[in-house]
């Protein structure tokens, strides 16, 4: 059978930056979208031209695609007014962008309550804002807004609408699921009997994730028969997101009967760079990136219990679905108290140490993770503190330093001002190749202040971790009273971008959180292949 042309559409830039706490600037905008253009997506919408000065700015200065679309979004003209004497939409023409998406309403409920015109108004302000698009010599595309809703109250409204743009000349329509609430089997009947009425090739599908099944009801929209999708990274959208084109894009290419079914466009090295552009997405907003996130997440090929990985050392595919070097992600087989032979072995080898599997030092390494791990270690989420304690058995790790002392002074005092504020800092003694260290450090918290002196002067090894970031602080309480033990997880990251996770445990806060820093520069040092102390 031969395959159709499927068409990915992304929102990131406009209906992404709808998220609660997502504020992109131009710069952020443009780097997004030369991402999206390498990987291979077919439209990219930049938001909406006029509706700020973000988007304005953006939109005078477009980024240079070699592949993409790019997409211009506005709404039709408004009722009383012509196109040629509509601010609104003369913003979004001016903007000059190959394609334009105005969004109408398909809902007789909201045309009736929201807009408070006739029905036949409607479907004018739609039919004239496409022909005006297409006038143009542009690439116009209607968003049928609230259609799923709209069809379920009014089917013949909601076609006549698609009608008035396709009439029009409209180069998609696309069915949009705006509040997120219609399901799977809903969605493959309704676009169903839609395609009776419109062809499958000139339509589209954007769905909201309101009751986590807009990835589902997306593909249930391709099956069923439309050819272009919309989503965007990661699932980023207002209220519980839109459609994760993360997820989509693999699902797609890679799975029944998608893969038979359409032709996405995505290369092979593109699919292996969904990974990475996902997570240059968390990096533009400066959050730590969902581990448990399909295809992309740092768990999404993780192997905990012994059983699974004795099975997946000798397949994979006895527990997984896809090879995660398809999508640019890796295997990780995690070392735990669920752990056996085969998860430290495949660890360590993941590591790059091989070692004997009869090796009495596997053992007893196995036995040492299961007390600490009881005695409140979580190793599985902290593999740089593994392999530091792995590799110092074996003899692998240098001393770089050793810490004679450390102090961590809390302070709450009035400033000049009046104002009432907690001051902390720290003092920490370090010996490094026989010469005493004692560096001070302040910091809005006793942890913040520790690791601000602790990188003040580490001498000769300083340089070693100029560009050392602390990104992520988790404490987690594992026994009740105020004596109780608590266990710190770090995360960190540097100029490579890569990210690394190490842990502490103590029954103070403050000398567990201290022997996570510790680790975490000792793994820097160790990777970046600083020399011994005394060397």
């Amino acid at each position: 059978m031969e395959r159709e042309r499927l068409y990915l559409f992304d929102t990131t830039l406009r209906d992404g930056a709808q998220t609660q706490g997502v504020d992109f600037s131009v710069e952020d905008k443009t780097n997004i979208a030369m991402a999206l253009d390498g990987l291979g997506i077919d439209y990219v919408e930049g938001g909406w031209p006029g509706a700020n000065p973000g988007d304005t700015a953006f939109f005078a200065n477009p980024p240079k695609l070699e592949r993409a679309t790019f997409t211009a979004f506005g709404m039709t003209r408004r009722p009383g007014r012509s196109v040629s004497n509509d601010p609104g939409l003369s913003a979004i023409l001016d903007a000059k962008t190959p394609a334009v998406c105005i969004v109408g309403k398909a809902w007789d409920f909201h045309v009736d309550v929201a807009l408070g015109i006739t029905q036949e108004e409607n479907l004018e302000l739609i039919a004239d804002s496409i022909a005006e698009i297409v006038r143009q010599g542009r690439e116009a595309m209607y968003d049928a807004e609230h259609f799923f809703d709209g069809y379920k109250s009014n089917p013949e409204f909601a076609l006549a609408c698609l009608k008035a743009a396709y009439g029009a000349g409209a180069r998609w329509m696309v069915l949009c699921d705006t509040n997120g609430g219609t399901l799977p089997d809903e969605v493959e009947r309704i676009v169903t009997e839609v395609i009776e009425h419109i062809p499958g090739s000139h339509l589209g599908i954007h769905t909201h994730n309101d009751t986590e099944n807009a990835v589902a009801n997306t593909l249930m929209a391709v099956k069923a028969g439309v050819r272009q999708v919309q989503g965007t990274l990661n699932g980023l959208g207002e209220r519980c997101g839109n459609a994760n084109i993360i997820s989509l894009i693999p699902s797609l290419v890679l799975k029944e009967p998608f893969k038979s079914m359409v032709d996405t466009g995505i290369t092979e090295e593109g699919l292996k760079n969904v990974t990475t552009v996902s997570r240059l997405l968390d990096d533009i907003l400066n959050r730590s990136p969902n581990r448990h996130q399909a295809y992309v997440g740092s768990s999404a090929f993780a192997h905990k219990g012994g059983l699974h990985v004795s099975a997946v050392e000798k397949d994979p595919k006895t527990y997984e679905h896809v090879e995660p070097s398809l999508v640019g992600n890796k295997r990780h087989l995690l070392v735990s108290d669920q752990a056996g032979r085969s998860n430290i072995l495949a660890q360590l080898r993941d590591f790059g140490l091989d070692i004997d599997p009869k090796d009495p030092k596997v053992d007893r390494l196995l036995e040492e993770v299961k007390q600490r791990e009881f005695d409140g270690f979580s190793y599985d989420g902290a593999l740089a503190s593994f392999e530091l304690m792995a590799r110092r058995r074996l003899g692998q790790v240098p001393k770089y330093f050793d810490v004679e002392s450390f102090r961590v002074q809390v302070e709450r005092r009035h400033n000049a001002k009046g104002e009432l504020l907690s001051v902390s800092d720290a003092v920490v003694k370090l010996m490094i190749d026989g010469e005493r260290y004692m560096s001070v450090g302040e910091g809005n918290g006793p942890v913040n202040a520790l690791d601000s002196a602790l990188r003040k002067d580490l001498g000769k090894y300083s340089d070693f971790i100029d560009d050392l970031r602390l990104v992520d602080f988790k404490v987690r309480i594992l026994t009740s009273g105020t004596e109780a033990v608590t266990r710190v997880l770090i995360e960190s990251t540097d100029k490579t971008n890569k990210r690394w996770f190490t842990v502490g445990v103590s029954p103070n806060i403050v000398d567990a959180s201290f022997a996570a820093l510790i680790d975490s520069i000792t793994y820097k040092l160790y990777r970046s292949g600083a020399p011994a102390s005394g060397k």
